[in-house]
């Protein structure tokens, strides 16, 4: 059974920059990365520079990114109903790990990418699945506090939970 953990944050707090960070350090340790991202606008896929494309670039095994409209490992939904976190999870091929960004009112366990500048509120104090907050400045409450900055303890971090 893969272990999964979701990367929660308002737009502009840095979630896929982190994960392009954690991904080769997980890869590095020989585990297989897969990711689903959840997009809320219609996408196309593979465009340099896009989330995607960073994260297949960054090394995951695979990567499906979800919206209302489509997901992909190219699946056209016509007016079908968008497939919730479970069923995207099963698509995929044998992970280790499936690194989740967006779908921020799945219950699964969470990291909130918080940074004070974005003027955003927290995630945390409504979401009881958000067991570390990943940020540039300590915050006020009794999550784990994990550095922004430091990927290397955000995959140990990751790598401790049960």
């Amino acid at each position: 059974m893969a272990k999964i953990i979701g990367f929660a944050g308002y737009s502009g707090s840095g979630k896929t920059t982190l994960i392009e960070k954690v991904i080769p350090l997980l890869a590095q340790r020989g585990l297989r990365v897969s990711v689903i991202k959840h997009a809320h606008h219609r996408f196309d896929i593979d465009v340099p520079g896009k989330d995607s494309w960073r994260h297949r670039e960054a090394g995951a095994s695979e990567v499906l990114v979800s919206s209302s409209h489509r997901w992909v490992l190219m699946h056209e939904l016509r007016n079908e109903a968008e497939p919730d976190l479970n069923q995207l999870i099963a698509k995929l091929t044998d992970p280790d790990i499936i690194i989740v960004e967006g779908f921020k009112t799945h219950p699964i366990k969470k990291i909130e990418v918080w940074r004070k500048a974005t003027n955003h509120p927290r995630i945390a104090p409504e979401d009881p699945f958000v067991v570390a907050v990943a940020s540039d400045l300590p915050t006020s409450d009794e999550l784990v506090q994990l550095n922004i900055n430091s990927p290397e303890q955000i995959v140990e971090f990751i790598l401790q939970l049960p």
